[in-house]
């Protein structure tokens, strides 16, 4: 049971992973075609920062879930890790 649960927990990092990077690449490609849809008619930058701004926070708080923050994170690992042993050295 414990290795399912292992896998389970582990296909599930990996599929957050991907998804960031899918959202990562699909930001890319169309903010890259948003800034050549606005540069071509009068050669200046006019609004293609906006949708560039606004889903670039809404991917840092993606990549924050995933990477930082999120079920299985390092940092989420280490700050249990943490308190499972506050607890141990309280029984003791």
């Amino acid at each position: 049971m414990d290795e399912e649960k292992a896998y389970e927990r582990a296909r599930e990092r990996v599929e957050g992973r991907v998804g960031f990077i899918s959202h990562l690449a699909a930001f890319i490609i169309l903010n890259a075609f948003l800034f050549f849809l606005d540069y071509r008619d009068d050669k200046v930058i006019n609004w293609a920062y906006w949708p560039l701004i606004g889903w670039g926070i809404g991917l840092l708080f993606h990549g924050l879930n995933t990477f930082v923050y999120g079920e299985g994170s390092p940092l989420k690992e280490r700050m249990i890790k943490k308190e499972m042993e506050k607890e141990i050295s309280k029984k003791e």
